[in-house]
């Protein structure tokens, strides 16, 4: 029976694995470097040349937005320096921002994010890190901390360099851990922010629109279930998109890096998302509560030694939909020398499915108390049988 279980199980993850290697060849998308990931279970549904350094163009942004809100406050006032503004090239977009105008924390990363605005970046960088030298530490610091080893950052735009790189994955890592920030999500999710008027431009008329074509209705690749991130394009890192799809408890975060045109980017990703969407499925397996396995608990008095064990917590996969998840044989450790007595509760030890080769967990309680059976129970419990014997032997004795 155990060499059938392990036979079944070996036959679970091989078919897993020959539907994953696939992936990458049902789908031909228009990018150097790309990657899909399901943001809830970490599960890696397409990449392509993910650990390849590349340039992130405007991407770099992300980056530059999350270590902002991070470090300063979103009312904080920031005074725009000559400095912050005479470094960009020409034809790069700005805001504009005006020196000497005080502009707040908020309305830089609206226009950073939404118009893509190279000269908030650079205000931004000198508020929050002194220098954009001092700041490009921190964005590369804050990489690091997420485990992003390599991507290195020389300025907090995008604007190129041969030293400011990025790959796939950890343009991943860091888009995936900013959108778990509700001020991040907001700001990306936003289709058009007006500037208010400041001390150096009067009019409102300075109107932050997004350049993710896939949050905006009047576009064709406007999609309602996209919810952000950001765009980026140079003409050494060509055009780029990360971008995060949220639908049936499926949620993917995709990173497409190198397309050659501005439509193939936008393009690209919709094939990523419908082939995620066409291919793969939650599956509940098990909720919360669930008994999992009855076991027999040594010590225990005969009443209470059956222990159901039940699940703490729901165990929900995300799985091609060719595969039965039905079918996957759970692998189930109890601690060892479990014995009583046992309260409700209790850990008792876990169990583990592996679908699509990655391994959900989750611990095994006890559903009820376990009494132990002590010595002295077992003495009252053999002093009144005795009892019993004896007056029984005792009238008979006596009708003799």
């Amino acid at each position: 029976m155990n060499r059938l279980k392990k036979v079944l199980i070996f036959l679970s993850i091989f078919i897993c694995t020959i539907n994953v290697s696939f992936a990458d060849e049902k789908i031909v998308i228009d990018a150097k470097s790309a990657m899909m990931v399901e943001t809830n279970t970490g599960r890696i549904i397409y990449e392509k040349n993910s650990m390849e350094r590349v340039y992130p163009a405007s991407t770099t942004k992300i980056v530059t937005a999350i270590v902002v809100i991070e470090n300063c406050e979103m009312d904080d006032m920031v005074t725009v320096s000559e400095k912050a503004i005479s470094n960009i090239p020409v034809a790069y977009v700005v805001a504009p921002l005006y020196v000497g105008e005080e502009i707040s924390v908020r309305d830089l990363l609206y226009a950073l994010m939404l118009k893509s605005a190279n000269d908030a970046a650079y205000v931004l960088a000198e508020h929050v890190g002194g220098s954009t030298e001092g700041f490009s530490e921190m964005m590369n610091n804050k990489m690091n901390e997420l485990g992003c080893r390599d991507s290195n950052f020389v300025n907090p735009n995008g604007i190129h360099d041969d030293n400011h790189y990025t790959t796939a994955h950890d343009m991943y890592v860091i888009s995936n851990y900013a959108m778990k920030n509700e001020t991040f999500r907001k700001i990306v999710a936003t289709t058009e922010y007006t500037l208010p008027a400041t001390n150096k431009h009067e009019a409102e008329d300075r109107v932050m629109k997004n350049t993710n074509s896939m949050i905006l209705p009047e576009s064709s690749y406007y999609n309602k279930n996209v919810v952000g991130i950001k765009t980026g394009t140079t003409t050494q890192a060509k055009n780029c998109l990360v971008s995060m799809i949220e639908r049936d408890g499926l949620n993917f975060l995709t990173v497409v890096l190198g397309a050659e045109t501005a439509n193939s980017k936008f393009e690209s990703t919709k094939k990523l998302f419908d082939f995620g969407y066409e291919n793969y499925t939650l599956t509940k397996i098990h909720g919360k509560g669930d008994v999992i396995q009855t076991i027999e608990v040594k010590g225990a008095t005969d009443e209470t030694k059956n222990l159901n064990l039940i699940i703490d917590r729901d165990i929900t996969v995300i799985n091609n939909k060719a595969i039965k998840v039905d079918a996957i044989i759970p692998s189930i450790e109890i601690i060892e020398g479990i014995k009583a007595p046992i309260n409700i509760n209790d850990e008792i030890g876990t169990v583990k499915y592996r679908v699509d080769d990655i391994e959900y967990e989750a611990k095994l309680l006890a559903q009820n108390t376990v009494e132990e059976k002590t010595y002295f129970i077992q003495m009252i419990s053999i002093g009144i049988s005795c009892m019993v014997i004896s007056i029984v032997l005792l009238n008979k004795k006596k009708r003799r």
